[in-house]
């Protein structure tokens, strides 16, 4: 997988990401798949390493969650202004987590069940079946979670919305 496209202000520049593997999961479309995955709970899945990375998932197990890096692979292009799933106002972009976006990547906190060999069973998970995977990281509550933070117009969002509609499939 690579990207090849020139941004606003920006020399045009060749990134290349390898999938590290492929997520599975129940949800085949965006329609009716949630939007997080504190609204996908139990929601199953598995994640497919390729062998090779058979010495990386050492350690891995003692993690209660992780984040899974990966690549929108069915998003196109991209608006600046979008109608997020938990609103009805535009916003911008980059103040939502809208999947069609500049560079199509998303991440996603997963809950680790277990691993065997190079398949990870993972929980919650809001991700689309056959998603490749660039990268996996460990959550780490110390560093990733900030339970006070300010979440601009997400603080005021209605409390429904939680399972995608076709807003952002392919015009």
């Amino acid at each position: 997988m690579y990207v090849n496209k020139k941004g606003a202000g920006m020399s045009e520049s060749l990134l290349q990401f390898r999938p590290i593997g492929t997520i599975h999961s129940p949800h085949s479309g965006a329609a009716g798949t949630p939007i997080q995955p504190r609204y996908a709970r139990d929601a199953r899945g598995r994640v497919e390493l390729d062998p090779s990375f058979s010495d990386a998932v050492k350690d891995l197990e003692g993690f209660e969650r992780i984040w899974l890096i990966f690549a929108f692979h069915r998003s196109q292009g991209f608006k600046s202004l979008v109608v997020p799933f938990k609103d009805t106002v535009p916003r911008g972009l980059f103040a939502t987590r809208a999947p069609r976006r500049p560079n199509p990547i998303g991440m996603s906190c997963v809950r680790l069940l277990k691993v065997e060999g190079t398949t990870l069973y993972v929980a919650d998970i809001d991700i689309l079946d056959g998603t490749p995977l660039l990268d996996i990281k460990p959550y780490v509550p110390q560093f990733d979670a900030y339970p006070d933070a300010r979440a601009g117009w997400v603080d005021n969002a209605p409390k429904t919305g939680d399972i995608a509609d076709k807003r952002f499939e392919t015009d």
